[in-house]
């Protein structure tokens, strides 16, 4: 259970990012070009710096910061990476359908009005996105938040009620659960709100783009709509591995998105 007590959190809503990679390098669309050890340090810094963004939105719109870890042996790692005043939540289930469902759970059960979910891989989510969605859980009337990401996945799912459903078709396995997701959403009672797109790095495209976005010319792939987060921790790793000098050099055609 999370380590608030309920009459610390009525009224409030919660962001929870999910540090769910701190251990699961390797084996995936990052690893390579990445080495295990380098998508590990990576992951880290991505959730230190969507942390730091989540922080610095609950002091000005009184939300609360949580890491939602896993696996059990993780928590001491996960508290290393956010702000000491985030809670620490274990997640629950097998898929990532089953964790998203049961953090929301976990959440609401714990007092918390409305609850957003964060993926980990967006580390440059912009600060102004995850205001929305605090805006839009903030109305009156129930709805359900989706920010979709370029790759067919979603950034971010706000509600303010238990919707086990909703996440019963996204699969660690499916990254490209977006479709399927506003599909489902659709078909509950509350209305769906979107969000501004913007990306995941869950490959080796959008790695270029967060390369180009931090350490080369500022531009993301959704040039002229936001700017991103800073992303500072993991500006400054990229920097290091930017100077070890035996990558492939980077396509700038990869740049442009199809």
């Amino acid at each position: 259970m999370i380590d608030h007590e309920a009459a610390e959190t009525a009224g409030r809503l919660a962001i929870a990012v999910m540090c769910d990679m701190l251990d699961r390098a390797g084996g995936s669309r990052l690893s390579p070009p990445l080495s295990p050890d380098e998508e590990l340090a990576l992951r880290a810094c991505f959730i230190s710096d969507i942390a730091a963004t989540i922080a610095d939105i609950g002091r000005r719109k009184a939300v609360d910061g949580v890491a939602a870890y896993a696996p059990a042996f993780a928590e001491g790692e996960a508290r290393k990476l956010v702000p000491p005043d985030f809670a620490l939540l274990r997640q629950r289930g097998e898929t990532r359908g089953e964790r998203y469902a049961a953090v929301i759970d976990d959440l609401l059960e714990a007092g918390y009005t409305g609850v957003c979910i964060i993926d980990a891989g967006s580390p440059t989510l912009p600060a102004s996105v995850i205001e929305d969605a605090v805006t839009a859980l903030r109305q009156p009337d129930e709805r359900i938040v989706i920010g979709p990401a370029l790759n067919g996945d979603c950034t971010l799912i706000g509600v303010q009620r238990p919707c086990p459903e909703l996440f019963e078709l996204i699969s660690s396995q499916a990254p490209r659960s977006l479709a399927r997701t506003i599909a489902r959403a659709g078909a509950l009672p509350s209305p769906v709100e979107g969000l501004a797109p913007w990306y995941r790095v869950a490959d080796g495209l959008a790695l270029i783009w967060l390369m180009r976005e931090l350490l080369g010319d500022g531009i993301s792939p959704l040039t002229g709509i936001r700017s991103g987060a800073p992303a500072r921790r993991t500006r400054a790793y990229l920097a290091t591995l930017g100077e070890r000098g035996d990558g492939a050099p980077i396509d700038p055609g990869l740049y442009e998105l199809a």
